[in-house]
């Protein structure tokens, strides 16, 4: 073969491997643009034992990164998460229950271990008044947290509502509102949504007005410790779809509740009504009470509307042991731990855990309609059938 001959065939050979990668680059990209996957995650509160465990006691600082440190990556593997951050930023004194104000270093915490929003609106959203809804707002925007739920006056309320997230060419709005403040009347010119259904539906058509792909409601409602969803819960999920909307999340009864994924009859879509995803984190240890739910909504994009390829979630457990005298919580994804009982302190904290595992599997495969849990088989996470 002649050298002309040589680097004509190269030449050749390299162009197709340009296109090739090319073309496999694009497709890539194509497939990744089409597809969107969401993480929703239950209350984030802030009881004393919390607050102390986080303590430094020489420095006085806090830190709560190894809370989230098993629960981190399975978080990561979302392109989006999203939490109820169901305690202040309200500054010292510090305290949990009833009036929760929590440090910042939670909220840094939160944003660490990859929770890219967090929903403010909850029954304790004004349990350090008007300071302290003031305070949280601005704390969050500080860390870089972007958030809804709570605002400061009702300018900021009507250009940051709905809050828009715009991911992988999808646009997406969330919406997020409370049933109660406790009785704690909320002074002007501060706001803390609330469930109010004509509010609601003019915050739904406004980001139907903004084009949204998809739209989230985050709602705190529900009966505490009830696992049946409320008539109320059920009626406002049914309207809500009825007019729109495509999820329901729900927090604040601090126990599972069932989980449902039906077609809509008026968009042609799935809908996902999640009607409490529990305790993410907390010192409430009684029985149902000491985990959650996290929830993943995979999305496909078909023409030009978005509907959902895959539903599931992930049960988490408290792990609360003793270290160095000071009780510590870890949050674990339970079925990478629930074959683990070397991990544990006390055989009875694994016990503790493999009742939740029990109990939540037990409510889900009753009730839950189409969404299966994620289980860890050694090396990754997979739906089941």
């Amino acid at each position: 073969m002649n050298r002309i001959s040589f680097n004509l065939k190269s030449a050749l050979l390299l162009s197709l491997f340009i296109f090739v990668f090319l073309s496999a680059k694009s497709q890539s990209q194509q497939t990744s643009a089409d597809r969107i996957s969401l993480l929703f995650i239950g209350d984030i509160m802030g009881h004393d034992e919390q607050i102390w465990s986080a303590e430094n006691r020489e420095t006085h600082l806090y830190n709560y990164d190894d809370v989230f440190q098993y629960i981190k990556p399975v978080i990561a593997g979302a392109d989006i998460a999203i939490a109820n951050f169901e305690v202040t930023l309200g500054g010292p004194p510090y305290t949990g229950y009833p009036q929760f104000s929590s440090p910042a270093d939670l909220a840094v915490a939160c944003k660490n271990a990859g929770i890219d929003y967090l929903v403010t609106a909850n029954n304790h959203a004004a349990d350090r008044g008007k300071k302290g809804i003031i305070s949280t707002i601005n704390k969050l925007d500080s860390i870089g947290i972007p958030h809804t739920g709570t605002f400061l006056n009702s300018s900021c309320r009507d250009s940051l509502t709905p809050l828009m997230i715009h991911k992988n060419g999808t646009s997406i709005a969330l919406l997020n509102y409370t049933f109660s403040t406790n009785g704690i009347i909320v002074p002007e010119p501060v706001i803390v949504n609330m469930l109010d259904k004509e509010l609601i539906t003019r915050d739904i058509n406004e980001a139907k007005d903004k084009n949204a792909d998809i739209i989230i409601l985050f709602l705190h409602w529900g009966t505490e410790y009830d696992t049946i969803p409320s008539k109320t819960q059920t009626d406002l999920a049914l309207y809500f779809q009825s007019i729109g909307v495509d999820m329901v999340i729900g927090s604040h009864p601090h126990v599972l509740q069932k989980m449902v994924r039906t077609k809509n009859n008026v968009t042609g879509n799935d809908d996902v009504v999640i009607y409490s995803l529990g305790n993410f984190v907390s010192n409430q240890r009684k029985p149902k009470t000491d985990g959650g739910s996290m929830v993943r909504i995979e999305l496909t994009r078909i023409g030009e509307k978005y509907n959902i390829s895959n539903a599931g979630y992930y049960l988490t457990w408290v792990y609360a042991p003793i270290e160095k005298y000071r009780k510590k919580f870890f949050i674990l994804p339970c079925s990478e731990f629930e074959n683990k009982p070397d991990f544990f302190d006390k055989p009875e904290a694994y016990l503790h855990m493999k009742k939740f595992i029990s109990d939540s599997r037990k409510l889900f495969n009753e009730q839950n309609i189409d969404i299966k849990e994620y289980t860890f088989d050694g090396n990754s996470w997979v739906l089941s059938n």
